[in-house]
């Protein structure tokens, strides 16, 4: 997977956090992720479809961070990934996923987007819709880390 394909993802969860949250995120080095175990403890996922590729976006937080984040956007302090947290991690991953969508389209890339899933738990498995390798780009912030996700195919 090219890097010019993988940047708007990156470029759009930074700029999601930051004007969203007030949360400053810096990237890690990206990797081939080896399993399907989630890094964070809450995910939410997301198929993307167009002519050209189809695949999925994902973004795993730990607790610290999403926990963060919900305070900042809501103001409202949690402490469990409870209901509230997952509402976010669907917005977050909703927002990222239509910066990203908007980014390729000016490469010339269009995409329709699915329905986002979230899924919780200690060691959970992101599954992609994709066969294709899955990148994974750390970030860190003063939270903690988090970490999203891409796997994306030529379309058939």
């Amino acid at each position: 997977m090219k890097a010019e394909f993988v940047n708007p993802f990156l470029t759009s969860m930074t700029n999601v956090l930051t004007t969203m949250a007030q949360i400053d995120s810096q990237p890690g080095k990206p990797t081939v992720k080896k399993t399907s175990t989630a890094s964070g403890v809450v995910t939410g996922i997301i198929g993307m479809a167009g002519e050209q590729l189809k695949g999925s976006f994902a973004v795993s937080f730990s607790e610290p961070v999403i926990f963060a984040i919900t305070k900042r956007m809501l103001g409202e302090e949690v402490s469990s990934v409870d209901e509230t947290v997952i509402d976010m991690v669907g917005e977050l991953t909703n927002m990222a996923t239509g910066g990203a969508k908007a980014l390729l389209a000016e490469q010339g890339f269009e995409f329709d987007m699915a329905v986002p899933v979230m899924i919780s738990g200690k060691d959970h498995r992101i599954e992609h819709s994709s066969s294709g390798p899955t990148i994974v780009l750390p970030f860190n912030t003063e939270y903690g880390d988090f970490f999203i996700e891409v796997s994306f195919i030529p379309a058939a």
